[in-house]
């Protein structure tokens, strides 16, 4: 049966084989069930008719008129389902990216890649597998540098938001709590250009990859060309995501402490 949320119960955020078993469920779901609901009414009409030995020709001309019908109703179940299809995927994809996308997690956020990134694994996997993965490896890196600079941006909009509110605020700690908003601010804007240059490497090594794979490079010379690269560093933006969640604590702090604010502001 297909549900439409991830399975909840697997808070590390990787993937299960209850989660592959849900996506190939969703991806067939669609076809299955146009080809149902399209075929369904008009052969139960038809076997009809053959049943009562042509003595009811009605039934030939309901099995023709209901066609169309069943065409129509199956095309908006299927749009329906594919809907909810991508709201599954969207979650799902969540919480992978929880603790960091790995190679093997890369076909799931297919629909975040560029249209020359899917083109090129594509054609990796069907010529030069080693090759592939070494792309798979290198978009996942993306993909997580990526999510993170667009996290760090929406958290620093949002503190941007607290410092002009902060401003208006008439009680004696103000100055406070905007040195503290101010600091978040700084890490915020170093999380961002962080995370912006593990992108920039991520794709100069999806670059160095194209290239081998284009002039049919072997993978020794390959991976020799891609260790030239800082290997130490290739996690960074999960150790980011530990600083993402450093920075969701401090804005608890930040929280409490404008809650003690307004307990000070009541007379």
């Amino acid at each position: 049966m297909l549900e439409l949320t991830p399975d909840n119960s697997n808070q590390s955020g990787k993937l299960t084989a209850r989660d592959r078993r849900n996506a190939r469920l969703w991806q067939l779901a669609p076809w299955a069930e146009l080809l149902a609901v399209t075929v369904g009414p008009p052969l139960a009409f038809f076997l009809a008719y053959l049943v009562t030995g042509a003595t009811s020709p009605a039934l030939l001309v309901l099995a023709a008129l209901s066609l169309p019908f069943s065409l129509i109703t199956g095309l908006i179940i299927a749009i329906v389902i594919i809907l909810f299809r991508r709201r599954w995927l969207r979650r799902l994809r969540d919480r992978l990216a929880s603790d960091g996308i790995t190679a093997d997690e890369v076909g799931y956020f297919i629909p975040e890649l560029t249209s020359g990134e899917r083109r090129v694994l594509r054609e990796m996997e069907k010529r030069q597998p080693l090759l592939a993965d070494a792309y798979r490896e290198t978009l996942a890196l993306r993909l997580n540098a990526t999510r993170v600079t667009a996290s760090a941006r929406r958290d620093l909009l949002e503190v941007e938001r607290r410092i002009n509110r902060a401003r208006y605020l008439n009680a004696p700690d103000t100055a406070v709590l905007m040195e503290e908003l101010s600091r978040d601010r700084k890490r915020l804007e170093a999380l961002k250009q962080e995370g912006a240059s593990r992108r920039a490497e991520a794709e100069a090594r999806l670059q160095m990859i194209e290239a081998a794979s284009s002039r049919g490079a072997s993978w020794a010379e390959t991976n020799y060309m891609l260790r030239r690269l800082d290997e130490g560093r290739k996690h960074v933006p999960l150790g980011l995501e530990s600083v993402r969640a450093e920075q969701e604590l401090r804005e608890d702090a930040e929280r409490e402490l404008r809650q003690e604010l307004s307990q000070n502001r009541l007379p």
